[in-house]
Formats: structure tokens, C-alpha cells, sequence
């Protein structure tokens, strides 16, 4: 009987080390993340999570390690925007809005890099408003003005415009409701099984783990744990470290 080989990770990276200046942040991080599932990213605040995800991007070169898509290796240094045309879109803490354009405007500028049509940037419109309606009540409305979660709805927006096949949200919690965040859930759960590939970097645990499949914990610039995110969700390490003694 023959074998097939395991389908290469969509995007993984291997003994991965970056930082700023002298200091140094990731310590040969490896990750991988598959097509077709929500990977979440935990840990505490100042963990590297954040360096990650700007390695991920592309605006942070690596010291050390190397990374794939798709089992090509890329060269480094390797600029956002040849990045973004592979398909991968990063949607940033802080959402970083043009807060004097239109919400229809800021979402249009996640498609700035297509060579498309009108005809197939509306359909991608659309697609952004069905996915939060609450973006086409506000379309004419001027980014700064939104609230919180009308932001990161934006945001997220915004990245989907750049039609990515991998999207990575940077604290999609941050600042926001439990009913605003269980809203986004939905929303991110309905378009990966439209096929959208998710990296979620998150420091509320429980949020991150009910919404992805698998799961990354680092911690001080290092991947301490990994597995399925139900299995981490009832481990008791993990409970204990990030939950509280209560949950434990």
C-alpha cells in the first residue's frame, strides 16, 4: 500500500527568533497553521504574541529560523505588500483606522494592492456587509466615529477586502463587550466555513479557545504548549496559569 505525505501547513514558521534592537523577543518559536482552520494564539501581555504576528507579516525580519507558505520557503526580507498578494492579511491591535474617511473608504483600502474590477470589489463588499451588517448601516459614517466593536468590525473588514486566504487578528477582544466579542465570534466561525483560514491572537483564553480548533500558548517568547484548543481549554496548567486558581 502506498502513503500520501501530509499536506504542507499553509503558513509555519521554524525556529523562529526576532526582537528590536539589541533585545530579543522570540526565542525559536515554531508554529504552523493549517488551511481551513482557526488557529489561536494565547498568552499573557508581553509574551511575543504581537512580535509574532509581525514576523507572520512581514515587518519584523527574522534573526534566525525560517518561513514557509505553503512549503516554500521565503526569502527574507520579504516586503507586507508581497505578502498580502500571497494572501495573508494582518488586522493590527488597535484597529488603526483613517478615522476621517468613510467606513466604505477604510474598507476599500484593504483593497488598494488588487488589480480587479468594480464589478468583483462589490462583490467583496458585499461579502463584508453580510458578514457585519452593522458596516452597511454606518457605510457613509466617518471611521473615528464608529464605536469599539464598529471599529474592529472595520478592521476586520478591511482585511477581507485584500481577499486573504489566511487572516491574523492581532486582540480581537480588546476593549469590548462580552456580547460585541461573542457577535465577532459568529461572524469569524461563518467565514471559515465559507474557507477563510484564521491566526486569532487573543489574551482572553476562554475567548480564543471556544472560537479556534487548535491552539499556541507562548510565553516569554517561547511556545510552551500546543494542541487542540478544547484539550488546552481543560488543562489544568492552563486553567491555573491563565484562568485563576478558581478555574483550575
Amino acid at each position: 500500500m502506498t502513503g500520501t505525505c501530509p499536506k504542507a501547513p499553509l503558513l509555519e514558521v521554524c525556529g523562529a527568533q526576532a526582537g528590536y534592537g539589541q533585545v530579543n523577543v522570540l526565542w525559536g518559536v515554531d508554529l504552523a497553521l493549517r488551511q481551513g482552520e482557526i488557529t489561536a494564539l494565547i498568552g499573557s501581555n508581553g509574551a511575543g504574541k504581537s512580535t509574532l504576528m509581525r514576523v507572520l507579516s512581514g515587518l519584523l525580519t527574522l534573526r534566525a529560523g525560517e518561513l514557509h507558505w505553503e512549503g516554500a520557503r521565503l526569502d527574507e526580507p520579504r516586503p507586507p505588500a508581497s505578502l498580502l498578494a500571497l494572501g495573508i492579511a494582518h488586522v493590527p491591535e488597535g484597529r488603526r483606522l483613517f478615522g476621517a474617511m468613510s467606513v466604505e473608504d477604510n474598507l476599500l483600502m484593504g483593497a488598494y494592492a488588487r488589480k480587479v474590477d468594480r464589478a468583483t470589489l462589490r462583490r467583496d463588499m458585499d461579502r463584508v456587509y453580510a458578514a457585519f451588517p452593522k458596516l452597511f448601516e454606518r457605510r457613509t459614517q466617518a471611521g473615528g466615529t464608529l464605536s469599539g466593536g464598529e471599529q474592529q468590525m472595520c478592521a476586520i473588514g478591511r482585511g477581507l477586502m485584500s481577499a486573504p486566504r489566511l487572516l491574523m487578528i492581532d486582540e480581537l477582544s480588546l476593549g469590548l463587550s462580552p456580547l460585541l466579542v461573542d457577535q465577532l465570534a459568529q461572524s469569524l466561525q461563518q467565514l471559515n466555513r465559507e474557507g477563510l483560514s484564521l491566526l486569532v491572537v487573543e489574551q482572553d483564553v476562554v475567548t480564543a479557545l471556544e472560537l479556534s480548533s487548535t491552539a499556541y500558548v507562548m510565553d516569554t517568547g517561547r511556545i510552551t504548549h500546543h494542541g487542540s484548543s478544547a484539550a488546552l481549554l481543560k488543562d489544568p496548567a492552563i486553567r491555573e496559569a491563565y484562568l485563576g486558581s478558581a478555574y483550575a
